[in-house]
């Protein structure tokens, strides 16, 4: 027995030392000392430390031009299994086509299952040179038409597909137009100088356009006689649509005669998205003047949400017609597709609709569920895994290293490996994996894996109810819902405690420093030190005090509520339509992306939390309630506010 306490000691500090050396390394290569780094790879290699492979990995990329190739490809290839393989392999894919060894790169590519858009493009050109130009054209979607830059490495490429004419003029024109939309001015100068006719001239009036478009259009100071100066023009008129839908109207108007119907339509379409935006009734009814252009995805969705303001269910079965195949079948437009059929009586239609919804565990699938009066009163537990199984993961050495990345806080190395390590896994596997990792309190690693299963499901996986005694503690003092507390901690840090934002949130309840200072004050907390962010105890504390006044603001609407937790209590009130709205027309119409689905899954998080809890049942729909319609001075109408959850009453009480 002494000897094996003895050795079990001497493995524990020989750890240490690797660890140490494992982060020195990492500083190393963070500072591109490689001879430094080159040190700790041959020490760690030598004590057969479990992380070795990744200071290995770190020297590789600094010296990827120098190292030979094979060399790099020996080390790809022993450690294939690691989630740094592909970008090490995507490095010297890059190396051998700036260097021109097409062979070698025709060799190495069917190996790579990443997707770096520099080596996509080295790709395409390399099979090019073949002779087979099908795939330049095939190319053509996903690397030249798009809005955003690409990296140089796809320069060449765009020079090859010019020359060989599957770009043409109408697809510089095509891409012009996307650059544009986005004010990407740089990228539109790049595409001007590949059209036919290019001069330097036509860049000064874009600067112009884009500097004071109102005075650009005003003086006609950009032609309309040429496709280049039309489209310099609408750019104008885009930048004014985005600040001032009625500014940009009045300038339209009188150069409307100038451009053909298409260009005509183009305007609409921009002018009704950021009308739609911006919550302006107004959108609904420019969309539908945009008929003779095509909408883009963004386009179409606020077209949809623009008639569900208005209730106009026919323009939301339009707009959904004009969806492709894809954005179609996500699951909102199938929800509103199904409520605007309904809406209009067509029951047999919309029930088809609701019942294969019904079966996916998401915000739509419950308010799917609902809408056939199928309301659950506990979520299932279909799948608790084996014991046995749990344990047997331990043995696996990717869920080794992932535990020792994790003690080092290196939280993305550690998530990537686990990603990898359960890609290809069933949904029985996914749950043991879930529980593993729950035992370890890898509360984030858990959720999302359990998240993953299609079929069979553990929904005590999915929405963990840790630190029970603290959450359930501050909620009644606060007077607030438990379940929209467990809600709101599960999508803000997957109750991982020394989670941090980046814009610098910290804790269970992901709070601003000055937040949590202002709440501490409000508090009464004289004793307050930045520091204590990071406790649990005064995280959830601080946090279900913001909560309880965020919801004491929005009138006891925990939507708004919800909202304002997110993107500030100002932003919540202005989302308010003139009339009252259904709390779900209001989450869906939620102008920010990241909050709209932010409020939908916390929401949809508080409903599965109320079951497992084992709080009194209310159906998602009763949860997101009626938003009362604002004043004309934009404050919420209290007295038309009602109570939307059990919990109300307690709310109002504490304020």
């Amino acid at each position: 027995m002494m000897i094996f306490v003895l050795a079990s000691l001497a493995s524990t500090v020989y750890a240490a030392a690797g660890d140490d050396d494992f982060l020195r390394a990492r500083d190393a290569y963070g500072k591109k000392n490689s001879t430094a780094l080159s040190q700790y790879v041959q020490t760690l290699n030598n004590q057969q430390y479990l992380l070795a492979p990744y200071a290995e990995y770190w020297l590789h990329t600094l010296n990827i031009e120098e190292t030979d190739n094979q060399t790099v490809l020996d080390f790809i290839n022993l450690h294939s299994d690691f989630p740094f393989a592909d970008k090490l392999r995507g490095e010297l894919l890059k190396k051998l086509a700036k260097n021109q060894d097409w062979t070698a790169f025709a060799a190495e590519i069917d190996q790579y299952h990443a997707d770096d858009v520099a080596v996509v493009c080295y790709a395409a050109e390399a099979k090019a040179m073949t002779g087979d130009l099908s795939l330049l054209e095939a190319a053509k979607p996903a690397l030249w038409m798009q809005a955003k830059e690409q990296p140089a490495e796809c320069v060449s490429l765009y020079d090859r597909m010019q020359a060989a004419r599957i770009l043409t003029e109408g697809d510089m024109i095509a891409r012009l137009r996307l650059s544009l939309a986005d004010s990407r001015i740089s990228l539109a100068k790049s595409i001007l100088k590949r059209t036919n006719n290019y001069d330097d001239n036509q860049a000064k009036l874009l600067d112009k356009a884009y500097a004071n478009p109102s005075v650009t259009l005003a003086k006609k100071a950009i032609s309309f006689n040429n496709e280049i100066g039309r489209e310099l023009n609408l750019f104008a008129l885009n930048r004014l649509a985005k600040a001032d839908s009625l500014q940009a109207l009045t300038a339209f108007e009188k150069i409307e005669h100038l451009l053909p119907p298409e260009q005509q339509s183009y305007f609409y379409g921009r002018l009704a998205l950021y009308a739609a935006q911006r919550l302006e009734p107004q959108a609904l009814s420019w969309f539908v003047q945009a008929k003779n252009t095509v909408l883009n995805k963004e386009q179409l969705a606020w077209y949809v949400r623009s008639a569900l303001r208005e209730k106009n269910w026919v323009e939301v079965l339009n707009a959904i017609a004009k969806m492709d195949a894809v954005q179609s079948e996500e699951g909102a437009w199938r929800y509103w597709k199904a409520r605007a059929l309904k809406a209009q009586e067509k029951n047999l239609d919309a029930n088809i609709l609701f019942a294969k919804l019904s079966t996916e565990r998401h915000f739509y699938g419950w308010l799917a569920q609902e809408e056939l009066e199928a309301v659950i009163s506990s979520a299932p537990n279909t799948y608790k895994p084996n014991p046995e199984d749990v344990e047997l993961l331990a043995n696996n050495l990717a869920i080794q290293r992932v535990e020792l990345l994790q003690n080092l806080a290196f939280r993305s190395e550690a998530k990537a490996e686990w990603n990898l390590a359960i890609k290809t896994f069933d949904d029985l596997e996914l749950l043991t994996a879930a529980e593993y990792a729950s035992r370890k309190k890898w509360y984030e690693l858990s959720v999302n894996t359990a998240d993953k299963t299609k079929e069979t499901h553990n929904f005590d996986l999915r929405y963990p109810t840790p630190y029970r005694e603290l959450m359930q503690y501050s909620s009644k003092e606060q007077g607030i819902d438990e379940a929209w507390v467990y809600g709101i901690t599960r999508q803000e840090s997957r109750f991982m405690h020394y989670a941090r934002s980046n814009v610098g949130a910290a804790g269970l309840m992901q709070l601003m420093p000055a937040t949590a200072k202002w709440i501490a004050v409000k508090a009464g907390w004289r004793d307050y030190k930045s520091n204590m962010i990071h406790e649990l105890e005064t995280n959830i504390a601080l946090g279900t005090y913001y909560l309880r006044y965020t919801l004491g603001l929005m009138s006891n609407q925990s939507v708004m509520a919800t909202a304002a937790y997110n993107a500030g209590p100002s932003r919540a009130k202005k989302w308010v339509a003139e009339t009252p709205l259904e709390g779900a027309i209001y989450a869906e119409t939620i102008p920010f992306t990241e909050t709209r689905l932010y409020v939908q899954r916390v929401m949809a998080n508080a409903h599965l939390y109320t079951q497992r809890l084992g709080l009194k049942t209310m159906t998602l729909k009763q949860r997101l309630g009626t938003i009362p319609a604002r004043y004309n001075d934009g404050a919420l109408s209290l007295s038309q506010s009602g109570l939307n959850n059990q919990n109300a009453s307690e709310n109002s009480s504490a304020e």
